[in-house]
């Protein structure tokens, strides 16, 4: 099938098979965990994981095409985001055969739901100087610590951990990565609230939390590398909007708002040639990003880039909006408030604004590194915020 035939069958499945209806809260979970299984049955899931994993052994070509068809309507694949966009691939790129056998196809069918549990109380941006720790106990790992701004925890079955066990070496070279079973009687999960009223992430409580060692990602003590796998596919997945839905949803993208403001006035189509410039060199880089994997060359440092990218026209949009709308846009009743309540987060999540800053400069620019005095220190001799 050519691209032309493939772009008009997903145009076609879509017509037949996307929700009318706004993501009703009702039965959400569950009418996307629905979804999702018709989508993957229907082969637009997974579509450049490889078949042996349950995936469609395609090329980002076809998912490109798909991905255009399906960006103007509200596909309920948020609550699969962390999964199609972080944790799967990190278990594809690093992960056992056996691993990938046991989680890819359910994830990628919506049978299991997905979380990443890397941030910490006190390590959010410094994530290497996470505390919750992991012992081993013959064929087990027991776990005890907390997460914090965890995405769909409320939802998932199961979430890519990231604990110390090692506290004699520096921060970065005692970090081990787990599949850890969100089920499991020892793990409480707390919802929280952000500005716009929703409850999308969340705290996470382990007590006493064993895990097999046949769950653990990667080496043990070698849980950093895995991590800076797993951040990279964040980073670019975000940009990306991977599992986001498309954009039907997005009442600030240039054709929402120009419904809403006087495209007559010279400043305001002055403001929106603004926003479609910003959008569409957002597009093109992250198309390059995908060509340029697909080739084998791995984006890198340059995912930083595309989240900053996105952070910063997410953040332009709410204050453009705003502006041409005038101050009902932030009326609860208004389309456009949850967007603006919401967009200063996009510059933390996932990395902030300053953290990506720092990591283009450093990997992408070859700017000189900030100062780091706690490089080659064992970690229980840290003095800040640590503990043995």
């Amino acid at each position: 099938m050519n691209l032309v035939e493939y772009r008009r069958a997903a145009r076609a499945w879509l017509q037949e098979n996307a929700p009318s209806d706004d993501h009703p809260e009702t039965g959400a979970v569950t009418r996307a965990k629905d979804f999702m299984a018709r989508l993957h049955d229907a082969g637009y899931s997974g579509i450049t994981w490889p078949r042996r994993w349950g995936g469609q052994g395609l090329t980002e070509a076809e998912e490109r095409a798909f991905a255009a068809e399906a960006r103007d309507y509200s596909l309920p694949t948020y609550v699969f985001s962390i999964g199609l966009g972080m944790t799967g691939p990190t278990i594809l790129d690093r992960g056992t055969d056996a691993q990938r056998e046991r989680f890819l196809r359910p994830l990628l069918r919506g049978e299991e739901i997905w979380c990443q549990l890397f941030s910490e109380p006190g390590a959010g941006s410094d994530v290497a100087a996470l505390q919750t720790r992991a012992v081993r106990d013959g064929d087990h790992w027991v776990v005890n610590g907390q997460k914090v701004w965890t995405s769909v925890a409320h939802h998932a079955d199961w979430g890519l951990l990231l604990a110390r066990t090692d506290v004699e070496v520096p921060k970065h070279k005692g970090l081990t990565m787990f599949v850890v079973d969100m089920h499991h009687p020892g793990v409480t999960v707390r919802p929280l609230k952000d500005m716009s009223g929703r409850a999308n992430f969340n705290e996470v409580f382990f007590d006493d939390v064993t895990i097999p060692d046949e769950h653990r990602v990667g080496e043990v003590h070698d849980g950093w590398s895995v991590a800076v796998t797993t951040l990279l596919h964040e980073r670019l997945s975000i940009s990306s909007g991977v599992g986001m839905g498309g954009q039907k949803d997005n009442p600030a993208a240039l054709e929402a708002l120009r419904t809403m403001v006087d495209t007559s006035d010279p400043y305001v189509r002055d403001q929106l040639v603004e926003l479609h410039i910003r959008s569409r060199a957002l597009a093109l880089f992250n198309q390059r990003l995908a060509q340029e994997t697909e080739a084998g060359v791995f984006p890198g440092a340059r995912g930083s880039a595309a989240k900053l990218l996105l952070a910063e026209l997410t953040l332009f949009q709410a204050d453009l909006a705003t502006r041409l709308v005038g101050p009902e846009a932030v009326l609860a009743d208004h389309p456009l408030s949850r967007l603006i309540a919401t967009a200063p987060g996009m510059a933390l999540g996932g990395g902030t604004n300053e953290i990506m800053r720092n990591i283009v400069g450093d990997r992408v620019l070859g700017l000189p590194p900030e100062p780091r005095v706690d490089k080659n220190v064992p970690f229980k001799d840290l003095k800040v915020g640590t503990q043995a």
